[in-house]
């Protein structure tokens, strides 16, 4: 008797050792203050996995045919009316729901609800021929900025840092308008595919270039300016932040830097606090800043101490 066959023979019996009453019963008691429970007969929770599949169709009307199969020039205009029309709807109804769910007194009519969504969605199609033109910037500044590059459409096809600012500057649209949970879940979303965690509420000039990406972190209130490149491992991050009488903080404060136009963070960069970076600046590798940084400023930090040893004996085998 082989061992997968001795496991799947034994796990009737494991099964039948738990009290499966008993521990739906207590899970049910945990349920009672409904925290982390989404229940249908409240207002509802927009869904995780629609959210995905509308950021995956706003990529589409940005950049037609990556995502997808390749346009023909002569339907176009037809399939991204299309598109549009169906993105409308699906749009209303997620978003529509998280402002209902963020209606903590519940005195908010659906009426009202559905108008504060409807602008909303009005904001993010209005916004998208003007993110579209701040995309080309983009693209284009990792094509300057990366002799590695190929194409740019290359760039588009396969670069995270793409992918991350486009989805956070439909989510800043959307935060802007103060919509709850949805710009949070779209850049989560980016967050978990590239590696690059851009608040909603940050804002984006033109060019950015975020190379390679991974682990760089950019909070709520951080500025940036235009043709900022940064580097893997960067944090844009608070130092700290006031707290009221209960030690709780006070949100909607500036506690993030400000970075300047043409300036270039090296990787392992850690920049703290609401500070301004001139424009022009170059910051090195590993450099630890909290303070300000008057523009055209070149920074680096002292490089580690380092001792050498001749190896003796034979290598290991």
């Amino acid at each position: 008797m082989s061992n997968n066959q001795m496991v799947c023979k034994s796990c009737p019996e494991a099964a039948a050792d738990i009290d499966m009453q008993d521990l739906v019963a207590k899970l049910e008691a945990s349920y009672a203050d409904r925290i982390g429970v989404n229940l249908a007969e409240t207002y509802n929770l927009p869904g995780q996995a629609e959210v995905e599949r509308l950021i995956d169709r706003l990529l589409e009307v940005i950049f037609p045919g990556f995502s997808s199969s390749p346009r023909h020039r002569e339907s176009l205009n037809a399939e991204t009316t299309v598109l549009l029309v169906e993105l409308k709807e699906e749009l209303l109804s997620q978003i529509s729901r998280a402002m209902r769910f963020g209606c903590s007194s519940g005195c908010c009519g659906e009426c009202e609800w559905t108008q504060r969504g409807s602008a909303a969605v009005k904001a993010l199609f209005a916004a998208l021929p003007d993110i579209r033109a701040l995309m080309k910037f983009d693209v284009q500044a990792a094509y300057d900025g990366d002799p590695a590059a190929v194409s740019l459409d290359e760039i588009i096809l396969s670069y995270p840092c793409i992918k991350a600012i486009t989805i956070q500057r439909f989510a800043h649209v959307l935060y802007q308008y103060g919509t709850p949970l949805i710009p949070r879940l779209m850049t989560e979303y980016a967050h978990s595919a590239t590696g690059i965690d851009i608040h909603p509420g940050a804002k984006l000039g033109r060019g950015v270039f975020i190379d390679h990406g991974t682990g760089v972190v950019i909070g709520e209130t951080a500025v940036i300016g235009d043709f900022v490149r940064i580097y893997q491992g960067v944090t844009l991050g608070a130092l700290s932040f006031p707290t009221d009488a209960h030690g709780v903080a006070i949100k909607g404060c500036k506690r993030h830097p400000t970075v300047g136009n043409h300036v270039t963070i090296y990787a392992g960069a850690t920049i703290l606090g609401d500070i301004t970076i001139g424009e022009n600046c170059v910051i090195g590798g590993n450099v630890w800043l909290t303070e300000d940084l008057p523009a055209g400023t070149r920074i680096i930090a002292l490089p580690p101490e380092q001792q050498k040893k001749q190896r003796s004996g034979k290598p290991r085998t």
